[in-house]
C-alpha cells in the first residue's frame, strides 16, 4: 500500500479521516462506492469534503494517482462524480486502483477550492521601490 507522503490525515480538529494509517490485511481494502450527498448534509460533513478536495487537488492535481492510503469511506463520498477511475477494468476494493480528478466537475461542486487558489495575492518584487521618495 502506497502511503502519500505529505497529505493532512484528517480535518483539522475534527475526527474525519482522511488517510489510514495501514492496510488490513485480514478483510483488503474497503470496497469504494459512490455515495449521494444530499443537499441537507451537516456543514462539518460539507467541509471535510472540501478540504479533502483541496488536498487532492494540491497533492495530485490532473494526474492519475493510486489510491494508496486514502480512506475509501472519504473518496466515496466524491467518487463517480469529483474522482474518477483512472483504468479499466477498476477494481474498488484495491490499493493499487489508480484514479484522477474530473477538474471540471470538481470546479463546479467546489468552487471555493479553486477561489482560494486564485485569489493568493501575485506579490511584486518592485512594490517598495514606489514608496522610497516618500521617506
Amino acid at each position: 500500500m502506497k502511503k502519500h507522503r505529505g497529505f493532512p490525515s484528517r480535518l483539522t480538529g475534527t475526527d474525519f479521516q482522511f488517510t489510514i494509517r495501514r492496510e488490513n490485511r485480514k478483510d483488503g481494502p474497503a470496497k469504494i462506492i459512490r455515495r449521494e450527498r444530499f443537499k441537507d448534509r451537516k456543514y462539518a460533513d460539507r467541509m471535510a469534503d472540501q478540504a479533502f478536495m483541496a488536498a487532492l487537488v494540491r497533492q495530485f492535481g490532473e494526474e492519475p494517482f493510486e489510491r494508496g492510503n486514502l480512506d475509501a469511506g472519504r473518496l466515496s463520498w466524491l467518487f463517480g462524480r469529483e474522482v474518477v477511475p483512472a483504468e479499466d477494468p477498476f477494481d474498488p476494493c484495491s490499493y493499487d486502483a489508480l484514479l484522477r480528478l474530473d477538474l471540471r466537475k470538481a470546479q463546479a461542486s467546489f468552487p471555493e477550492v479553486f477561489a482560494a487558489e486564485a485569489e493568493e495575492p501575485a506579490w511584486e518584487d518592485d512594490w517598495d521601490d514606489e514608496d522610497e521618495g516618500d521617506r
